[in-house]
């Protein structure tokens, strides 16, 4: 079933996916899944082939169970239930929008001047992963020493996962109770983050720098959060509008000017023209905000949407 459907994304003539590749022998994630003859009681789990098996339940079991997902992450295993039932739907208590703007030195912009700090999961454990894998290069590979050191990189990784996870659920949660709609900019993050080393025949420039931005970009995990928003903004009532980012840290909040030069610093906002100065991502919040705006008017009155549509203004 995976397959197929992997198959049939790959070939999608609108939104193609990478073709599907065979698992690497050392992975160290393995799954397989049960459509049917599964059996659930209390806090054990009838798996065909294997027989029954107690779990710890994390919560509740609602609806009709359609299909078990059995998976292996690093030494542990786990079970994930499928389940199938009618949800009526929901209203959002609030009624504010607000636009946010993602960073680097700050994981979130909200544009009612809200910002939230970065974890840098990775950066806080780089020294010692560092130590460790130097430790596995030391090893024979396939030894049993070799697999000893495998497995506490493993955990490793793991526990960085698990950080960054814990950071962007609970930072998405408090967004999505506070607010029944988020404006984001539409990051093309796979783009953003590709190499600049380039060929023998054009190196790039500024390599290690832009390496270096690649992995804080990396480590704050823009897509995860924009998926953790966006379901948990459905869940409520709510939802995420995705604008056009050209510009948005360019312009003027305020008159609308447009110019590299406005952003002084990475965290610095300064028109050249009205002289508005502000931190750099509410500035940019500002903008995605306004964007937002444009476009529920576009798609509510049937308007074309110009480019980089709320970065300009019409004169008075």
């Amino acid at each position: 079933m995976n397959l197929d459907r992997a198959v049939k994304e790959a070939f999608d003539k609108k939104n193609p996916k990478r073709f599907p590749t065979f698992k690497k022998k050392w992975i160290s994630t393995d799954s397989f899944r049960y459509p049917q003859g599964f059996k659930i009681e209390g806090n054990r789990i009838f798996l065909p082939k294997i027989g029954w098996i107690g779990f710890r339940k994390s919560r509740q079991i609602f609806g009709t169970p359609k299909n078990v997902t059995v998976s292996r992450r690093g030494s542990n295993w786990f079970v994930s239930i499928q389940t199938e039932m009618e949800v009526a739907e929901p209203v959002h208590p609030p009624v504010s929008i607000v636009g946010g703007d993602l960073g680097v030195k700050r994981t979130m912009t909200l544009s009612d001047g809200t910002f939230y700090e970065p974890l840098n999961a990775f950066r806080n454990m780089e020294t010692k992963l560092r130590k460790e894998q130097q430790k596995l290069s030391r090893k024979t590979k396939g030894s049993k020493n070799w697999y000893k050191q495998k497995s506490k990189i493993t955990r490793l990784h793991i526990k960085i996962a698990d950080m960054r996870n814990d950071f962007l659920h609970k930072l998405s949660t408090d967004i999505s109770k506070n607010h029944a709609a988020v404006v984001l900019e539409d990051l093309k993050v796979k783009n953003m983050t590709a190499s600049a080393k380039g060929t023998k025949e054009e190196p790039g420039r500024h390599v290690r720098q832009k390496a270096g931005l690649n992995k804080a970009i990396l480590d704050q995990g823009w897509g995860n959060f924009s998926i953790y928003l966006e379901y948990k903004l459905n869940r409520r009532g709510g939802m995420v509008i995705y604008v056009n980012p050209a510009y948005t840290s360019q312009t003027c909040s305020s008159c609308g000017h447009i110019h590299p030069g406005n952003r002084k610093t990475q965290s610095e906002f300064l028109c050249q023209v009205c002289g508005l100065t502000l931190n750099a991502d509410l500035n940019a919040a500002l903008n995605i905000l306004r964007a937002g705006h444009a476009q529920l008017a576009c798609q509510a009155t049937g308007a074309a949407m110009p480019a980089a549509t709320g970065t300009s203004r019409m004169a008075a």
